[in-house]
């Protein structure tokens, strides 16, 4: 096996791996400790009580809720930061312009604004989107404003000679150049779009994975509050696959999908 397919096979051997190391010290540490189930379960107990969950149809419920508002932030986070991020890119002027106010909604604690969006759009998963959303415009308009900035100038040049249009221009030329920018902050996006959903739900929700871990956090319900905490990873894990998987299909001729050329 060449060091590029050990490069793709070994996370699957060593993160499970790793994952059941835990599990056992954790366990014993645990036990050998005497350690309160009310502060620090153990991992059966927590296995034990993610079962109990997933039987039961309303924890399905709230995982589709959470779902659908994570999807929802995300895309329409992704086409705005998209938009505006070719905008300001190809708008030098506007850009400096509205700088100073790019900056100051980013350097805001989102959080802080949760309790605005429960006023003005309730409890329900509109305020969610638009949390989840906002945080994921953020990395992607960035990075596509990287993306338009970062044409080389001897091929827009050669563009240029060519007699190319603007739309040619961008198509063939500044388009493939912004597409690895616009992943990249879509890896950013998706996690934060996550957290934004989860934080909503946390603050201001009756349904959603971030409402049962304040239920069970007000049960006092440690195991099954470590277990929610555990299918809020997966959600996650499974969202930033998906992304990964979609940068391979739209750049498959970039590097970061096809690997360095000095591996192999």
């Amino acid at each position: 096996m060449n060091r590029k397919k050990l490069l793709k096979v070994l996370p699957w051997i060593t993160t499970p791996g790793l994952l059941v190391v835990l599990f056992v010290i954790w366990e014993l540490s645990v036990k050998a400790l005497d350690v309160s189930p009310l502060i620090l379960p153990p991992p059966t107990m927590i296995f034990e009580n993610l079962g109990e969950l997933l039987t039961q149809p309303t924890t399905w419920d709230n995982v589709r809720v959470t779902v659908i508002e994570i999807v929802l932030g995300f895309v329409a986070g992704t086409l705005a930061g998209v938009l505006v991020g070719v905008l300001l890119g190809k708008l030098p002027l506007l850009e400096a312009s509205v700088r100073p106010l790019i900056i100051a909604l980013e350097v805001v604690p989102k959080v802080a604004l949760i309790p605005l969006f429960v006023i003005w759009f309730g409890f329900g998963m509109t305020t969610k989107v638009i949390i989840a959303g906002l945080l994921a415009f953020f990395p992607v308009m960035l990075n596509v404003l990287l993306g338009v900035r970062s044409v080389d100038r001897g091929h827009r040049d050669l563009m240029q000679s060519i007699n190319a249009s603007r739309w040619q221009t961008f198509r063939h030329l500044e388009f493939k150049s912004m597409m690895p920018h616009v992943f990249a902050g879509m890896e950013t996006a998706i996690v934060l779009a996550v957290i934004g959903t989860i934080v909503g739900e946390y603050l201001g929700g009756n349904e959603g994975l971030g409402y049962m871990v304040v239920k069970t956090l007000n049960e006092l319900n440690a195991p099954a509050l470590f277990a929610v905490i555990l299918m809020l990873a997966t959600v996650g894990l499974i969202m930033y696959f998906i992304v990964t998987s979609f940068k391979r299909v739209g750049i498959p001729w970039h590097e970061s999908v096809y690997g360095r050329k000095d591996v192999g």
